[in-house]
């Protein structure tokens, strides 16, 4: 996605909306023609992908949700808190935080995987070279303030939509979710979504806090496969 990884980092804040995430990788979709995708959608993932699929049913095979959500406020018990959410996320701190000291790659996700020590020594490192200083940190607090924290926020219209949306797919769907995920913890979101999408196979519960792949990769993908392995089976049958 653009701003993530090794693609270019935007210095506006602009750049980082969802709406502009969803238009762009529609746009990418399109640009490529690709046809009967599967995404997998975790954390901020899930509102672009499903934002995706949602406005294009026909260009999507199956649906693999992952410790998110996709609904108005509030996300999460952990968002409404004053520390460390909102405090990280204000107009000062959150730029001398997670913009010139770089919190959220250095401490955030480490605290977020419970493979802490194999974390730090194998994956930690790439997350933090992809953000070398403040100018390309600059999603990493400005993208997250569009968690709809209240009903004015500017992402309340498009979860109320997607959350509708959802409600009627009948796209093939996948839960998997971290069992120790204390930013969306499994009990209240994982079972939101099977409320939502009482079709979807799940949840299916792996080793894992917020950043599950982190813990159980191998793992979820074995799931995400044996799925569409089912699902190619079915339409054969």
């Amino acid at each position: 996605m653009i701003g993530f990884g090794l693609s270019e980092k935007p210095a506006r804040e602009q750049a980082h909306s969802l709406d502009g995430h969803i238009a762009n990788l529609t746009g990418l979709v399109q640009q490529l023609d690709l046809p009967r995708l599967t995404v997998v959608c975790h954390d901020w993932g899930a509102p672009t992908c499903l934002g995706f699929a949602m406005s294009n049913p026909g260009r999507v095979r199956a649906l693999t949700v992952m410790s998110t959500w996709a609904w108005p406020t509030p996300p999460a018990e952990f968002h409404t808190r004053l520390f460390p959410w909102r405090m990280m996320h204000a107009p000062l701190i959150g730029p001398y935080l997670l913009g010139r000291h770089n919190v959220l790659a250095r401490r955030g996700v480490y605290l977020s995987v419970v493979g802490r020590d194999k974390f730090r020594h194998e994956a930690q490192p790439v997350y933090e070279a992809v953000l070398p200083d403040a100018e390309t940190r600059l999603l990493t607090w400005v993208w997250p303030r569009w968690i709809p924290l209240d009903d004015t926020a500017r992402a309340e219209a498009r979860f109320t939509w997607l959350e509708a949306k959802l409600a009627n797919s009948k796209l093939p769907a996948l839960i998997i979710w971290g069992r120790e995920d204390e930013v969306f913890d499994a009990a209240t979101f994982a079972e939101r979504f099977k409320r939502l999408m009482p079709h979807a196979e799940g949840p299916h519960m792996v080793t894992g806090r917020h950043f599950l792949q982190e813990d159980s990769g191998p793992e979820i993908a074995a799931l995400v496969a044996d799925f569409l392995d089912r699902l190619d089976e079915q339409g054969a049958s």
